[in-house]
């Protein structure tokens, strides 16, 4: 519940920031064509900034459970639990893996216990860029805990159903 008010409160400061913006821009009696656009760089400054939080938020998390994950080079946090046998699996390799997928306050927005085990192919099925990119760290058997910022899930729109905007999501795989 506690990580939903910040999401919330999040995006509403990032819908502020990008009115301010736009306010400013529209300022005074420019006409259509003399409106500033947006300066790369503040975007760009927006994007780290909101990066460097959701860094903040999982490490926080992983601390306070005891989890011990790594992070890797594009974000993602990962813990292999259980290694499996085997090479790991690469771009094209076909993986079916039981899953449950929640938000960092426990929710629950999917599992397989409810749809049945994923089956897709890594680089041509369509999911997380995140949960694509933990998969490659994992082989057969293997059983694996990814917490996924919202840059490598959903973004800022959320998936349209039950993870929210800006939502960071924890995956727990099990291969089979």
């Amino acid at each position: 519940m506690r990580h939903c008010l910040k999401v919330r409160i999040e995006v509403v400061l990032i819908l502020m920031l990008l009115q301010a913006f736009l306010v400013s821009c529209q300022s005074g009696k420019n006409t259509p064509s003399e409106v500033k656009k947006p300066d790369k760089n503040d975007m760009a400054n927006l994007n780290q900034y909101l990066v460097q939080k959701d860094r903040e938020i999982i490490e926080s998390y992983a601390e306070r459970k005891g989890l011990k994950m790594t992070e890797s080079p594009t974000g993602l946090w990962y813990s292999i639990d259980k290694n499996g046998s085997g090479n790991t699996f690469r771009e094209n390799d076909r993986v079916v893996f039981n899953f449950e997928c929640d938000l960092l306050d426990g929710t629950r927005c999917y599992s397989s216990d409810i749809s049945g085990a994923r089956d897709i192919i890594i680089g041509k099925s369509k999911i997380e860029q995140g949960l694509s990119e933990g998969l490659k760290l994992l082989s057969p058997g293997a059983e694996a805990t990814f917490i996924i910022p919202p840059h490598l899930a959903f973004g800022l729109l959320g998936d349209g159903s039950k993870i929210p905007p800006r939502a960071i999501i924890i995956y727990k795989v099990k291969i089979l």
